[in-house]
């Protein structure tokens, strides 16, 4: 029945490719049809998606740029490709209607409080623009009364995502302001941006007067920022001058370690390591699972050993691990694990 209706797995979630399009030269959107098991998102979160890539899973975190009220569950992924990036570069030249992929249950802290803010400010850098679009489009679905600010930045006009769309939002939408920024072209460059704004295309990299192009009252907003540490470290630094509340962030860079939490506890290790596609078992070292299935004579994926590419992501079936980076524990049942941060709390058993 699997390989007949590939959606209809029991415990799995799983996704079709129902259309695609190419934003830019560097990128391609897919819209993705999630199969019953998917329990939804909150906009700003992200999952994890997984291929087969010459006959390797590999998996990878994407952050869905659909609204969180979007019909039928429907995803909206805008992946951005470099020349290193395996999965990124599969996707946009193979990635076809009716392609199935694997998805995690939607993750991550960085969401629109359930409260909405009266003003609500996002400012985006890059490929971190995702998660905010979910946020705009989750507002602007809402009919959200308030004002909200726009503020995107890219490298050209020419890798720019979602300039139309933005535009037309804009139009359409008398208390939303959009303004964007290029750091490697002039401003100015590319199509006309919002009306109201007369040139919404800014000079230079983030500083105040960008916040204050997209909201006079900035200090007021409810503030998420997604993009590179540059941008994020901007914004952080303008509003510690201004002595305003932290904004929310999320970058792409590894999280600050927290020393307690990479503290591995040999001595107190308790229960076995069970690898069920090998068939191998091993006493549990007190290390995290990518060393301890090298340790057995296996091979799996890994990139990063950081826990921040997912190339380590594996299946486990059962038990509890903790995370080294975080220190939080996880007891679920069948879920993907990067295991080169994970450390099994006694029994553990892995697809591997």
């Amino acid at each position: 029945m699997e390989l007949v209706r590939p959606l209809l797995v029991k415990r799995e979630v799983r996704a079709e490719v129902t259309t695609m399009r190419q934003q830019t030269d560097k990128s391609v959107t897919l819209t993705l049809r999630p199969n019953k098991n998917w329990q939804g998102l909150r906009a700003g979160q992200f999952v994890n998606l997984s291929v087969e890539i010459e006959g390797v899973r590999e998996t990878r975190p994407y952050s869905p740029a659909g609204s969180e009220h979007a019909a039928g569950h429907a995803l909206e992924l805008t992946i951005s490709t470099h020349p290193e990036g395996k999965v990124s570069r599969y996707l946009r030249e193979r990635a076809r209607p009716g392609m199935i992929v694997g998805l995690s249950e939607a993750q991550g802290e960085f969401v629109l409080p359930a409260q909405r803010a009266q003003r609500v400010l996002l400012i985006s850098g890059g490929s971190g623009v995702t998660p905010v679009m979910a946020m705009l489009r989750t507002l602007c679905e809402e009919g959200h009364a308030g004002e909200i600010g726009f503020l995107n930045y890219a490298r050209s006009p020419e890798l720019a995502l979602y300039d139309a769309e933005l535009n037309a939002l804009a139009e359409g939408h008398k208390n939303l302001h959009v303004a964007r920024g290029f750091t490697r072209a002039s401003a100015g460059a590319g199509s006309p941006g919002d009306p109201r704004l007369g040139d919404s295309r800014l000079k230079g990299r983030f500083d105040r007067e960008h916040a204050r192009a997209v909201m006079s009252e900035y200090g007021e907003a409810a503030t998420f920022v997604c993009g590179p540490p540059a941008l994020i470290e901007a914004v952080r630094a303008v509003w510690r001058e201004d002595g305003l509340q932290e904004p929310t962030v999320e970058t792409f860079t590894p999280p600050a370690p927290h020393f307690n939490a990479l503290q591995f506890d040999k001595e107190q290790a308790t229960g076995m390591v069970s690898f069920a596609a090998s068939g191998r078992e091993a006493a549990n070292s007190g290390l995290p699972l990518l060393e301890q299935a090298e340790d057995a004579g296996l091979t799996p994926e890994h990139g990063c050993r950081m826990g921040i590419c997912n190339t380590c992501s594996c299946r486990k079936r059962s038990g509890t691990v903790r995370n080294v980076i975080t220190g939080e524990y996880s007891s679920a049942g069948d879920e993907q694990i990067r295991i080169c941060v994970s450390v099994p709390v006694g029994d553990v058993a892995l697809e591997l």
